[in-house]
């Protein structure tokens, strides 16, 4: 057995993606943390803070019971379901049936791939904006759809340009992707760009699918929805997400609304695919969505308000420019001109100052001349990394 030679190859959809860049580089930065470079990290959107005490509590209290560690159903818990409706309720007077509108998800990304089997065939095309979240992309390729992207445009307030999405052929489109608050752009959500979008989708009969889970970070006043659309519910689906808004990242946890039929046609997928979330997060997670308001301010606009200033203040000495009525955890950036491209820059100052912040070509080519700053790290850490970055300058 030994000597047999094997020619056992990939599946040829690996041909279409490569590595996620946040898990190529981080190798490389647990490297550079070895040798004792002390690498602070300002790239990646993973919030550092815990979830409310209560919500610990219940998952703690859960978990020590005998009967809650069995296989759970994967529409999720009564509890769960009840808990999101009520959550749509509360935040963006929005009426959603616990029992057939909603499912909880092992997160958004999950998401994603369910969407995308439930609805698109191999061949089909599917909108993505770029800049945009790579897994958009990825998803679909590797399922064998045919990515085409849509402009998201400074000069447009980087909303969808509809007077542009008009001039495309859309007679092969099944699937628009959609995400505001945006990331990595921080624009905000509009009213008006969500009703376009509903009409888009009902004249062309292309579903919109709208990520949402960034309407809480250092984002005041009314919370918007796509949902809110009269009409929306039939020719759409929103994500929402607790990893960013309830500092609950590695939980997985997260929900799709829409009408019941979608809900129906994305557990088919999903029933083969998973066999539901631990019962004891599911409930701790029902309990997150009844923090408080005053919770929520503290962890998701007073916490992010401070480090934002710090975060401007890296950004002004990189001299990069930047709109400062941004929303959600990043600063978005664009580069000086004597940069040639984002990545000359990142990488100068990974290598100089010793601080990973990302750079916007990930997102697609309209980053390619903007950095990301991500706000998920403690003041004197962001602190230190401006120090360090003000010394790199000055040399």
């Amino acid at each position: 057995m030994g000597n047999k030679a094997f020619n056992i190859r990939p599946a040829e959809r690996l041909n279409a993606v490569s590595e996620y860049y946040f898990s190529r580089k981080l190798k490389e930065i647990a490297r550079l943390n070895a040798e004792g470079q002390d690498i602070i990290s300002l790239a990646i959107g993973s919030p550092d803070m815990p979830p409310s005490e209560e919500t610990i509590r219940v998952l703690c209290e859960q978990a020590r019971r005998p009967d809650t560690h069995g296989y759970q159903p994967t529409i999720g818990t009564p509890e769960l379901r009840e808990a999101m409706a009520e959550f749509y309720r509360r935040w963006y007077d929005v009426e959603l049936d616990p029992a057939h509108e909603i499912q909880p998800l092992i997160g958004s990304k999950e998401g994603i791939l369910h969407v995308t089997l439930s609805f698109v065939n191999p061949g089909e095309e599917v909108l993505v904006p770029n800049p945009g979240y790579p897994t958009y992309t990825s998803l679909s390729r590797i399922l064998g759809a045919r990515v085409v992207s849509y402009d998201l445009l400074p000069e447009n307030g980087w909303q969808p340009d509809f007077e542009a999405l008009e001039r495309m052929d859309l007679s092969h489109v099944k699937l628009m992707w959609t995400n505001y608050p945006n990331m990595p752009t921080g624009a905000r959500a509009q009213r008006k760009t969500y009703e376009r979008l509903v009409d888009f989708a009902q004249r062309h009969n292309i579903l919109v699918v709208n990520d949402n889970p960034y309407s809480f970070i250092l984002n005041p006043g009314e919370k918007l929805s796509l949902l809110q659309v009269p009409g929306a519910k039939e020719c759409c689906i929103e994500f929402n997400s607790m990893s960013k808004s309830y500092n609950m990242p590695g939980w997985r946890i997260g929900l799709l609304a829409t009408n019941a039929e979608f809900i129906q046609w994305i557990l088919k997928v999903k029933s083969n695919i998973d066999s539901g979330t631990f019962r004891p997060m599911q409930l701790a997670a029902a309990q997150a969505y009844k923090n408080s308001d005053e919770w929520h301010h503290l962890a998701n606009y007073e916490t992010y308000a401070r480090r934002r200033v710090l975060a401007e203040e890296i950004m002004r000495a990189l001299g990069c420019q930047f709109d400062p009525e941004q929303v959600g955890m990043f600063l978005w950036g664009r580069i000086p001109e004597r940069y040639a491209e984002a990545e000359e820059l990142t990488e100068r100052v990974l290598h100089e100052a010793r601080v990973f912040i990302t750079p916007g070509f990930i997102f697609g080519t309209n980053g390619s001349r903007y950095v990301r700053i991500s706000l998920c790290a403690k003041e004197e850490k962001i602190s230190e990394a401006l120090q360090r970055i003000q010394h790199m300058q000055a040399r």
